[in-house]
């Protein structure tokens, strides 16, 4: 098996942190930090077609892949960048950060945004594997990893729909939503956001260095677990509907989608 072309990688990677130095310049004057999110899911996406459109694997399994990762990226990157559009004020964690660091936050971010553009690098290497896969075409693989990709993408996307939903009514202030795929996970659209990352090695098999792709879903459950995904978001929910959510809590499974417990 030939090794994937790295010339690629460090194109990526100057692209990368110019636009991350470029996202860094533009928080210094708006005060608003969370464009790093943005910076992420759209960064993973335009660095992942980079690769495959450069690579010279079986272009149906460059194509499957583009689709999968193209997709994820444009829903993900245009739901945070709504949300950040439309906060008055800096996301919470970032403004928390802001107020911790004092004059030293830019410094910080700095470091911050560029870390952003590492990740994006890291996690578009799946595309990169791929996109050099030598041949020929592993049929099976092809079916279940696009299947398990669009069962994700069409999983989290439904999350945020009906999370949406419950949250414009204005009667359902205060409260958790246990609507559709709520009523059987606390984080659904976390579970599928880390589901996606299961088909790209799938759909890598048989190419150079494909078994290293397994560490895409193990990262990405490591970062939604412990550091940006489920500990934040449970903090604010406990803030803003304390009790109500401490039962949600005592009855619905944190991760994977699961029958409710009975409460106590």
């Amino acid at each position: 098996m030939e090794s994937p072309d790295t010339f690629v990688l460090w194109v990526a990677a100057l692209v990368l942190a110019l636009v991350c130095l470029l996202g860094w310049w533009v928080q210094c004057r708006t005060r608003n930090a969370a464009h790093a999110d943005v910076i992420w899911s759209f960064g993973v996406g335009a660095t992942s077609l980079f690769y495959l459109a450069m690579g010279e694997g079986p272009w149906l399994l460059r194509l499957v892949t583009a689709a999968l990762i193209g997709f994820w990226s444009l829903r993900l990157g245009s739901h945070i960048w709504r949300r950040v559009r439309a906060e008055e004020h800096e996301e919470g964690r970032y403004a928390a950060m802001r107020e911790a660091l004092g004059e030293r936050i830019n410094l910080f971010h700095l470091f911050f945004f560029l870390g952003q553009g590492v990740l994006a690098w890291l996690f578009a290497l799946p595309a990169w594997v791929i996109a050099a896969h030598p041949g020929p075409l592993v049929i099976w693989s092809l079916v279940l990893g696009g299947a398990v990709g669009v069962i994700a993408l069409l999983g989290e996307r439904e999350a945020d729909r009906q999370l949406d939903r419950f949250r414009r009514n204005p009667a359902h202030r205060g409260k958790t939503c246990r609507e559709g795929l709520w009523r059987y996970s606390r984080h659904p659209n976390y579970f599928f956001e880390w589901l996606h990352w299961f088909s790209y090695p799938l759909l890598a098999v048989g190419a150079a260095w494909a078994g290293w792709l397994w560490l895409a879903p193990v990262m990405m459950f490591l970062f939604l677990w412990f550091v940006t995904g489920i500990p934040y978001t449970e903090r604010q929910a406990l803030k803003s509907r304390g009790e109500d959510y401490r039962e949600y809590q005592r009855t619905t499974s944190a991760f994977i989608p699961w029958r409710p417990r009975h409460g106590h």
